[in-house]
């Protein structure tokens, strides 16, 4: 190990998304920033490559970014004028219905409305009549989840607002089961599945408290400000961010893993990196997954024993798997939308979906996984070919297997034969809404849950939110109870990962809350 130490007013571990806001804004401060990514390439969870096909560029991760258009901050940094361009889908999102129609989301909340009447009279309008009520709230409520907790100006504002949106029956509304607020709101099945659907891109079980909030809130984004997704790449994204940092002064090394956060006297005094030691004069912000920043990264002697006997109670989320394919056509459905929607959700039925997710959290591989699936070339033509398609799908899988549901005999081990096998248990699953779908693959590639770790280690086991988004791990009890700002027991560094609120999506909360923390405590230390 080198002796003098590079020095820099704060150094951000993690080239996530998370990580480069923070970065940003701390240069933005006028601090020398240093950030450190031990992938290649930053981006983390944001990140595309052509490694399906190379005619092809398929979204690593996620893909479509419904919370990243919403984020005060990052539109603050006008990522447009660093080359980012965003697309959007013909249509938002679109559910097959068991009986061959379409509940489809427009931007166009009109046109989502006349959907939603066809399938069932009156949906429309109830349709309309929440699209009004999220209107007059929905703004404050989006600024106070990405706040700092608690939101006390986002929180006032949202509250202020609360007696025209309807008040105390809104709050019941908000915090009831998406299952519920689907059968009180609506009549058919149209509108509950695209509630319950959205709501299921947590891993909130569809009859808990907190996923009714989550199901209005990515089906009311999706009507304000789309699901668009950044042409030629969900990468392009996490470049923008980062070509923003390095023009303001910001320096960036990527293959470069930070094995240990230094402390002394109670405080993070720098990290050490490929052997080398860099000091932080000011800040450590860590993009680091709880599980490898505390008795990781950070020596459990540095860590007070409560809040080590806490962090045993962390709950990470379910794991996942990923299936991209090349398709040499569009996706071949059996009865196909009057429009082409970009995300489509698979399930049979709201109970369907909802006994998926429970086998999940239950440590069952589902035998009809819920699918999560984006169709990139019919939302952005620069993905693959002309005539072709870019496809995905996700769904999750327990963290831990207890047994298999589907009668294959998964194990979890999730090898290369298991990861194989439940894809092609995805596969029949899209075969039977779209006759001739294995035909057109032309490649495919599986990746599970220690492939997703292995290209990005936040995400352990396949984890992608940062720990359960479960009304027991949010707000005060994120990632443990008492702990729910970007303030560690470790004076000088700052959590912005999505295991800090207000947690997963890529939003760059987390990463903003760090990094205005770390600021507000310069300016304290700097007044005393």
């Amino acid at each position: 190990m080198s002796g003098a130490a590079a020095a820099y007013d704060a150094v951000v571990v993690g080239g996530g998304p998370n990580g480069l806001v923070a970065a940003n804004l701390l240069v933005d401060a006028g601090w020398s920033v240093l950030l450190l990514e031990a992938q290649a390439e930053v981006g983390g969870a944001v990140r595309s490559d052509r490694g399906v096909d190379p005619d092809f560029v398929h979204d690593t991760f996620s893909a479509f970014y419904p919370l990243a258009a919403a984020s005060p901050t990052l539109r603050g940094f006008e990522l447009e004028r660093y080359g980012l361009v965003w697309r959007h889908a013909p249509a938002v999102l679109g559910h097959p219905t068991a009986d061959g129609r379409w509940a489809i989301l427009h931007r166009d909340r009109d046109l989502t409305a006349t959907g939603l009447d066809e399938l069932c009279p009156g949906d429309g309008d109830a349709w309309l009549e929440l699209c009004a009520t999220w209107d007059r709230i929905g703004e404050h409520v989006v600024h106070a989840l990405l706040a700092p907790f608690p939101p006390v100006r986002a929180g006032a504002r949202a509250v202020a607002s609360l007696p025209r949106a309807g008040g105390l029956d809104l709050v019941r509304l908000l915090l009831s089961p998406v299952a519920d607020v689907g059968r009180e709101l609506f009549r058919g099945e149209g509108p509950r599945l695209l509630l319950a659907g959205n709501a299921g891109h947590a891993d909130i079980p569809l009859d808990a408290p907190g996923s009714g909030l989550m199901g209005i809130l990515m089906s009311m984004l999706g009507q304000t400000v789309g699901f668009p997704v950044p042409t030629g790449g969900a990468g392009e994204l996490a470049a923008a961010l980062e070509r923003r940092f390095v023009a303001r002064g910001g320096e960036v090394r990527c293959s470069a893993e930070v094995t240990a956060i230094e402390v002394a006297d109670g405080r993070a005094t720098g990290v050490v990196a490929l052997g080398e030691r860099i000091a932080a004069r000011r800040a450590v912000v860590a993009d680091v997954v709880v599980p490898h920043l505390y008795g990781g990264l950070v020596a459990e002697e540095h860590l007070p024993p409560r809040f080590r006997r806490r962090l045993r109670g962390f709950s990470l989320d379910p794991g996942t798997v990923k299936v991209d394919w090349a398709l040499d056509g569009p996706v071949p459905w059996a009865a196909p939308p009057v429009v082409a929607p970009g995300t489509v959700h698979v399930a049979d039925s709201v109970d369907q979906m909802a006994d998926a997710l429970h086998q999940v959290s239950n440590g069952s591989v589902p035998a009809e996984p819920f699918l999560l699936t984006g169709q990139m070339t019919a939302t952005d033509p620069s993905r693959s070919p002309a005539g072709t398609e870019s496809m995905w799908a996700y769904t999750h899988v327990p963290q831990e297997v207890r047994t298999d549901a589907g009668g294959d005999g998964l194990t979890g081990a999730w090898d290369r034969d298991e990861c194989e096998r439940f894809a092609d248990r995805v596969q029949a699953r899209m075969e039977r809404l779209a006759p001739g779908f294995g035909s057109l693959v032309r490649a495919r590639r599986v990746l599970g849950p220690h492939e997703m770790q292995a290209r990005d280690a936040n995400l352990v086991g396949g984890s992608i939110n940062g720990g359960t988004a479960q009304l027991h791990q949010q707000l005060v009890f994120r990632p443990v109870t008492g702990w729910g700002r970007a303030e560690t027991p470790v004076k000088g560094l700052y959590l912005g990962s999505a295991s800090a609120h207000p947690g997963g999506g890529v939003h760059g909360a987390p990463g903003s809350n760090a990094a205005r923390a770390a600021l507000a405590h310069d300016r304290w230390r700097l007044r005393r």
